[in-house]
């Protein structure tokens, strides 16, 4: 009789708690988009065009822009893809017209070198490697490959020593790497950063990459060398500097894919960039912006 007792006031018990609900999922945190800005430092005067695109004008010259591109994060975060140069024997050597340091190129947006959070290198060119120890506190972010390529086996070969590579940028690099300050892109399609990932392919260099940004646009694409200019991608023609012509043509049909909904590729050294998009600042334009109806 105990037991029928003592089962009925648990049973009474039970049906006099007030229903508590099941765990509500917390809310949504939105996706991490970018403002994109390209940041000109730079020009090289009368470059070949047949040296930037595959059989192109070998009677045709441009003075090209050279850039580094800033990603403001709506999380705060602070990238560049590519550092640019800055030691004196690459300006004296390409000529180097209307310079300034890439560090002081991006304080027009406001951004002090040490705010930069974080430097996407697309390849270990000089000209897109040089500047990372501008900015201090970056995390510096390679392909794996690259860097084991550049800072090994490159300098094996007596006939071409380096590959292309700089010993001083490499140096610099190395440094980095020692500092704790340097990581490792492990091969392709690597979500590095939020809305941020990493794509190999192109060969320009042993192992270049070029990098996806998530935008209120849509993906973009900044191909620095794997595409150099517009008419690499409306000709489809390969760069003309190159490990693998028919890889990079497989990249740039990649970027196509992959950019199909904001449309937007950005090559690495066209003068157009400077006139499709809107001018920010001196040598900057903003290639997205925080809202749809401010990119175009």
């Amino acid at each position: 009789m105990m037991k029928r007792v003592l089962v009925g006031l648990v049973l009474l018990a039970a049906l006099g708690r007030p229903t508590v609900p099941a765990a509500q999922a917390g809310p949504t945190a939105s996706p991490v988009t970018y403002e994109i800005f390209a940041v000109r430092f730079g020009v090289l005067p009368q470059f070949p065009v047949a040296n930037l695109v595959a059989g192109g004008d070998k009677d045709r010259k441009l003075d090209i822009p050279v850039m580094v591109w800033v990603l403001k994060g709506s999380d705060g975060r602070v990238v560049l893809v590519d550092s640019g140069f800055y030691e004196e024997k690459f300006v004296t050597r390409w000529k180097v017209q209307n310079f300034t340091t890439p560090a002081a190129a991006v304080s027009r947006l406001g951004i002090q070198p040490d705010q930069v959070s974080d430097v996407i290198l697309t390849h270990m060119h000089w000209d897109h490697a040089d500047g990372a120890d501008l900015f201090p506190k970056a995390t510096v972010w390679i392909q794996k490959d690259e860097y084991q390529y550049y800072t090994g086996e490159a300098w094996q070969d007596p006939k071409r020593r380096g590959g292309g590579a700089d010993v001083d940028v490499m140096s610099k690099l190395v440094k980095r790497n020692m500092a704790g300050q340097l990581r490792f892109v492990a091969g392709d399609a690597q979500e590095i950063l939020p809305g941020i990932t990493c794509y190999t392919g192109g060969k320009h260099t042993f192992a270049s990459q070029y990098v996806g940004v998530n935008t209120v646009k849509g993906v973009v694409i900044m191909a620095s060398d794997n595409v150099y200019l517009y008419q690499n991608l409306t000709m489809h023609a390969a760069i003309a500097q190159t490990l693998d012509a028919a890889s990079n043509l497989q990249a740039q049909d990649r970027m196509r894919t992959l950019s199909s909904a904001s449309g937007i590729i950005v090559p690495g050294h066209d003068p157009e960039v400077f006139s499709r998009f809107r001018s920010v600042g001196e040598g900057i334009v903003q290639i997205v912006g925080d809202r749809p109806s401010s990119a175009r």
